[in-house]
């Protein structure tokens, strides 16, 4: 087996354990809808913090020592090669996201108006995730 076939194995191995996830969400009784949600959105806040102040942190003494390098003279960067080829990242992944979007928003609003009470349980745990 080749990588792209291992990688779409454990793509559909996972779409299938979260389709299988949200279907027994989605046949809990209320009390433990708000009680998942909660709990999985205060993991979810309180890891994207972590993880986003981290990245942050990373990403900028990166770039701050990239630019030192530079104006020390010990490497030469090529921004308007980097500029181009943001660029047509930008482009591909905004292509990419267009033409997958309405599928996935459809799926979200009808997984939230069936389980209102976890999306709000979720939402709320988020914000006390983010907050803490």
């Amino acid at each position: 087996m080749g990588d792209n076939e291992d990688f779409e194995k454990v793509r559909d191995d996972a779409k299938n354990m979260v389709t299988k996830i949200m279907n027994d969400i989605g046949k809990s009784s209320t009390t433990q809808q708000l009680l998942i949600g909660t709990a999985s959105g205060w993991t979810t806040g309180y890891i994207t913090m972590k993880v986003g102040k981290t990245a942050a942190f990373a990403i900028g003494g990166g770039i701050i020592l990239l630019q030192i390098a530079q104006n020390q003279g010990y490497i030469r960067i090529d921004w308007d090669r980097i500029r181009k080829k943001a660029a047509n990242t930008t482009e591909a992944v905004e292509n990419n996201l267009s033409s997958n979007a309405p599928t996935w928003m459809d799926q979200v609003k009808k997984f939230i108006s069936k389980n209102s009470c976890f999306a709000g349980g979720f939402l709320g745990g988020f914000f006390l995730g983010v907050a803490s």
